[in-house]
């Protein structure tokens, strides 16, 4: 597997072998939402990805050939299909690890 991970805005997402068995499927396909601004960061094509849970994290199964995630800030990106992990990054300051917030 050739390694992929890409940044759409304050959410990365990285290509995993595998989903961890005991996720929980969610019923949208939303990987972030934004506190700020409202704005989400999601899948367009609701029948290309399914999107679960294991414990704090996320991971999104890209079941068509491509999903495109979209956020109404940043360019829209084709995740080809196969399995990720997304999270939010983090940024350093001197008081703190805070997470990035859009």
């Amino acid at each position: 597997m050739s390694p992929f991970l890409v940044r759409h805005g304050d959410l990365l997402v990285s290509r995993v072998d595998q989903i961890p068995s005991g996720a929980a499927k969610r019923p949208h396909l939303v990987l972030a939402e934004g506190e700020l601004t409202g704005h989400s960061h999601r899948i367009a094509e609701s029948q290309s990805a399914k999107l679960f849970q294991f414990q704090n994290d996320l991971y999104l199964e890209v079941v068509a050939a491509e999903a495109t995630l979209i956020h109404q800030e940043h360019g829209p990106i084709a995740l080809p299909k196969g399995f990720y992990k997304a999270w939010r990054q983090r940024e350093y300051s001197p008081r703190e690890i805070r997470t990035v917030r859009d």
